[in-house]
């Protein structure tokens, strides 16, 4: 097995599994957190005065639903059953102009020029393969279409995001390594890289700007958020009783100086990557 198709396997069985579930379970904590990530977004979006819109990475659909309020219809691609499950309820029952599939954008064969623009959250550093991704996505678009994604910077500018792995390093020596040269929350963190990625797989005027955005979750869903996401998410589910209150009770203080009376706050360091679709004819 490639290794392109052993790194696809391992996000589909994380995704349609415990992590997929968590995402669904915690949708409005993770929804309000990152709220003010999906405005910066949707307003960037709605600027390009777009009628069919691609989010990529949907999840449970947040930003596909805001998209298709102020377009008229948006499409969300996830790798995740349970998330697409989730917003397609979620758009039923709003009445959204939103569709979802389900499938790998790496691959997908989406309709040739089918879109104005790309929007994605949080949802474009898992690609095994990115500059193939990135060149479907090209595919799917029309010429001079516009593509908006927020990505993590570096994980030594978001210490929030790794806290809870550095406290439990002691009683999880298995904890997966964080490799930014592959598929992961910080994938993405070069801007270099990113720009190659980009140019590689036929975008231009390719802009990557920092922005530092405060992000809030109630303290009381601090507990539940660090044990069912991240790479802790992955592991507490096979730690017996003990181990698991063990890291609990180390854990929760490391978190301690984000901590504001009955909130949560950190600076969620990150970049608004942004890209026109090249004229195919001159490319």
């Amino acid at each position: 097995m490639d290794a392109s198709r052993r790194s696809y396997d391992e996000q589909a069985a994380r995704w349609n599994g415990p992590a997929g579930h968590a995402w669904v379970d915690l949708q409005g904590v993770l929804n309000e957190m990152f709220g003010p990530i999906e405005k910066l977004l949707v307003d960037a979006v709605s600027a390009e005065h777009a009628a069919s819109v691609l989010d990529v990475g949907c999840g449970t659909g947040s930003i596909t639903r805001a998209v298709a309020r102020r377009t008229g219809h948006c499409v969300g691609v996830d790798i995740s059953g349970p998330m697409i499950e989730e917003a397609r309820a979620r758009a039923e029952q709003e009445g959204v102009p939103a569709s979802f599939v389900q499938a790998d954008a790496q691959e997908y064969a989406f309709e040739p020029a089918a879109f104005d623009a790309v929007v994605s959250r949080f949802g474009v550093m898992f690609f095994s393969d990115p500059v193939r991704a990135f060149a479907n996505l090209r595919s799917t678009v029309k010429d001079g279409a516009g593509l908006r994604c927020v990505v993590w910077r570096g994980p030594e500018e978001n210490p929030f995001m790794t806290t809870a792995e550095r406290a439990a390093a002691p009683f999880l020596p298995e904890l997966p390594a964080r490799r930014p040269d592959q598929p992961g929350q910080f994938a993405f963190a070069d801007p270099e890289r990113v720009h190659h990625i980009l140019a590689e797989s036929g975008w231009a005027g390719i802009g990557i700007e920092p922005v530092d955005v405060v992000c809030t979750l109630p303290e009381k869903e601090l507990v539940t958020y660090f044990t069912r996401l991240g790479p802790l998410g992955t592991v507490l589910p096979d730690a017996d009783e003990r181990t698991r209150a063990e890291i609990v009770e180390v854990v929760r203080p490391a978190f301690d100086p984000f901590v504001q009376g009955a909130e949560v706050r950190y600076t969620a360091a990150c970049w608004m990557v942004s890209a026109r679709a090249a004229n195919a004819k001159l490319s």
